[in-house]
Formats: C-alpha cells, sequence, structure tokens
C-alpha cells in the first residue's frame, strides 16, 4: 500500500477538457488603407466587415491623390488582436486595396476628428457655452438669436469632453466626421 499522501489540490486544478481558451481583451484600432477611387470600392470594403460581423465604430474616406486616383479610409474597428489581423488579411486580398496599415501596432500616430456642435439657449447658458467653447479651442462657426453651432477638432477623447460639457447648455444637434490619421514622423502609407 502507498502511504504518499495526496495532494487533492493539484489534482482538482486540472481539466478533462483541455486547457480554457485564451481570452484576449477587444481594443479600437485605427486602419489606414489606400485604395482606387473608384466606384463600388467604399461599398466593397464596407461589406467584407458588415459579412463577417464585425463593426466599424468610425469610418472617414476621401480622396488623396488626383493624379493617381487614390482616396483613403481610416477605419476605427474594435475587437481582439486575432479579429484584427483577420480584417487586415481580408482587405489585403481585395483588389482596389494598395496598402492596408493598422496605425495603432505601427506606432505613434496623429488622429483627429472634426465636429460640428450646435446648442440652444440664451442669456447666461449662451454665455457659459462660448465660454466652454474657448477652452477647447472651438470656434464659433454660426449664431442665431437662440443658437451657437461651434466647430471642434481634436482628439476624439477631447471631442467627447467637449460634448459632455456642453449637454447642460443646450446641447440640441452634433455631426462628427470621424477620424482622420496618419503616423508621426517620416513613416508613410
Amino acid at each position: 500500500m502507498n502511504s504518499t499522501p495526496v495532494n487533492r489540490n493539484v489534482m482538482a486544478k486540472k481539466s478533462v477538457y483541455g486547457a480554457a481558451p485564451e481570452t484576449t481583451p477587444e481594443a479600437a484600432h485605427t486602419l489606414s488603407i489606400l485604395v482606387d477611387n473608384t466606384p463600388g470600392v467604399l461599398a466593397k470594403i464596407v461589406g467584407l466587415f458588415s459579412g463577417r460581423g464585425y463593426n466599424i465604430e468610425s469610418l472617414t474616406v476621401a480622396e488623396t491623390d488626383h493624379d493617381q486616383n487614390l482616396s483613403r479610409i481610416t477605419i476605427i474597428a474594435k475587437g481582439t488582436q486575432r479579429i484584427i489581423d483577420q480584417i487586415i488579411s481580408q482587405l489585403d486580398k481585395q483588389v482596389p486595396v494598395h496598402n492596408v496599415i493598422d496605425l495603432t501596432i505601427l506606432g505613434p500616430h496623429v488622429a483627429r476628428e472634426l465636429a460640428l456642435i450646435k446648442v440652444s439657449g440664451q442669456g447666461e447658458k449662451r454665455v457659459e457655452a462660448m465660454r466652454t467653447a474657448e477652452i477647447f479651442r472651438a470656434k464659433v462657426v454660426d449664431t442665431t438669436i437662440d443658437s451657437l453651432t461651434f466647430e471642434a477638432t481634436g482628439t476624439p477623447e477631447k471631442i467627447d469632453a467637449l460634448v459632455e460639457m456642453m449637454q447642460p447648455l443646450g446641447l440640441s444637434q452634433i455631426s462628427r466626421t470621424g477620424i482622420a490619421a496618419l503616423p508621426r514622423g517620416n513613416d508613410k502609407i
């Protein structure tokens, strides 16, 4: 008979089903995609996301090189690193796509957003809205007797903070462009 005691705590930690699946946190990634500026390209890119159940949190697109007929699409997508890698792999296979870069992984980059923020009100609330806008370096682009419209540019966090401060002052409408981003330094995409 074996008199060695069995350590039941060690045995209890093993699972007959194997190791638990690895859980990695989701994070927002900024993808910069250089594409041909032709009809249907944006629909094709967006269709790739929706067809696989991926959500686009922000999307910006504009022509960047008229002579070469190129546009840059900037997409903010949230997911695990594995999901983001799958997205990039699928985008790289698309015919009108020239280049896909995950700026979040690449390193330091500049990301900015434009917002138009309308605040309705008069008197002290109107004055306070102008003071608040000044702190955030937003400028008045339209005014009526009952409202002010501000233009604000900055990081999404800055825009979010300004919107939050304007809520009690009569925020009535907001329009945001989505993020435009480029790598810092001499890196080109």
